[in-house]
């Protein structure tokens, strides 16, 4: 009966890797999947979760189930570092999830259950697995305008009006900062324009929040979501810990509501775990727990806090430098916008053909939109990438 099936469509990161893999040049450039490396081409584990595991390693008793909350005192360490005063709410609660996509997942699936939720509404472009997870879920999808690829800027005056568009009961979905795929992020003043037509249209805000640290820092990352919180009377948030503490494959992440009373953020919490339960059941133990105990001990979080700074010069240090390098081969400023932008990525713009052929010329891969990893840029690939962009661009 299996034969049946119809074969669902291809996953375009997952296709990325395996092209990549399969690819016999020496030279061949990975600018595609979606993890921070190094200057060496590595994803290490950071040295204060390291040394965090290995503490917990040493106290840890029981391989026991958690609840299925999972870890509370992660969640609630996860909150303040998201949330900062916010987090202090009587109407703030959450539960600890298996990565930032089973807390986006499990937020999408506690909102379709609700009698009273309306459309949800996405940016377009966004992360590549927004629009499937809001629809496995059963949410009826509207995109908005938000990515202005002639200024490589935030099309906020076409977002807004798109918005504008919205009912009532409608939720709305937020990148927290470093927006992916674009790197494009809404400045202070837009947060605070948003967050007027929010709460003036009666929406619901659902903010994911998987690159806090990577943009201009951890609190400056936070500035948006915080200030929206201070706006509105509801809103739900999905962090993921894969990237600011580097534990992609050990999957810690969490879902957060914050609701207008304490009976609301109770049945709104139930609700959720009622998704996890028949999602997953309980949510695994060990990098959660390592956050926890990372974020406990003030030396091993000014340590995180050091290195995570580290990643992140170096990610605005690649930009000024792929910026400078691409203006030196094209001749043009087209890829100047690139500096202004935060976090991991930058979409190029090149359309489908052109990132073909990178790929086949030039050995460069990344996936079909065109968006770049500006973390796996090598210093000593600079002079290829460039002049590979350039050439498909004559």
């Amino acid at each position: 009966m299996f034969e049946r099936y119809q074969s669902p469509p291809p996953d375009v990161i997952v296709e990325l890797m395996q092209a990549y893999r399969a690819d016999p040049r020496p030279g061949k450039i990975d600018l595609g999947i979606g993890v921070y490396k190094n200057d060496q081409g590595q994803t290490p584990v950071m040295r204060a979760v390291k040394q965090a595991e290995q503490c917990y390693i040493g106290i840890e008793a029981s391989k026991a189930y958690l609840g299925l909350g999972g870890d509370g005192q992660f969640v609630d360490l996860i909150a303040d570092l998201v949330l900062g005063e916010a987090a202090k709410s009587g109407n703030l609660a959450g539960i600890q999830t298996v990565g930032g996509g089973a807390a986006v997942r499990l937020l999408a699936d506690m909102l379709a259950r609700n009698d009273g939720m309306g459309e949800i509404w996405i940016p377009s472009p966004t992360w590549i697995n927004h629009l499937p997870i809001a629809r496995a879920a059963g949410l009826k999808v509207r995109e908005y305008n938000y990515y202005d690829p002639d200024t490589g800027t935030v099309a906020f005056e076409r977002m807004i009006a798109d918005l504008s568009a919205a009912k009532a009961g409608d939720v709305v979905l937020l990148h927290g900062c470093c927006h992916n795929p674009t790197g494009a992020d809404l400045s202070p003043q837009q947060w605070a324009d948003l967050g007027a037509l929010i709460l003036s249209r009666g929406l619901l805000p659902f903010v994911d929040m998987a690159y806090q640290g990577f943009g201009d820092g951890l609190e400056a990352d936070a500035a948006g979501i915080r200030k929206l919180a201070t706006m509105v009377p509801e809103m739900v948030i999905s962090v993921s810990c894969s990237k600011n503490f580097g534990v992609y494959r050990d999957r810690a992440g969490a879902a957060l509501i914050l609701s207008e009373n304490a009976e609301g953020t109770a049945k709104a919490k139930a609700v959720l775990l009622a998704a996890g339960r028949v999602n997953y059941s309980f949510p695994p133990n060990h990098a959660a727990a390592s956050i926890a105990l990372l974020l406990s001990d003030p030396a091993l979080t000014d340590d995180w806090k050091a290195e995570l700074d580290e990643m992140r010069v170096r990610l605005q240090n690649n930009r000024r430098i792929l910026a400078e390098a691409l203006r030196a081969a094209t001749n043009s400023d087209r890829f100047d916008c690139i500096t202004g932008h935060k976090g991991m990525f930058s979409l190029l713009g090149l359309g489908l053909d052109r990132v073909l052929r990178l790929r086949e010329e030039a050995a460069i891969f990344m996936p079909p939109d065109g968006r770049m990893n500006i973390a796996a840029i090598n210093v000593g690939q600079l002079d290829v990438i460039a002049g590979g962009i350039a050439a498909v661009l004559r």
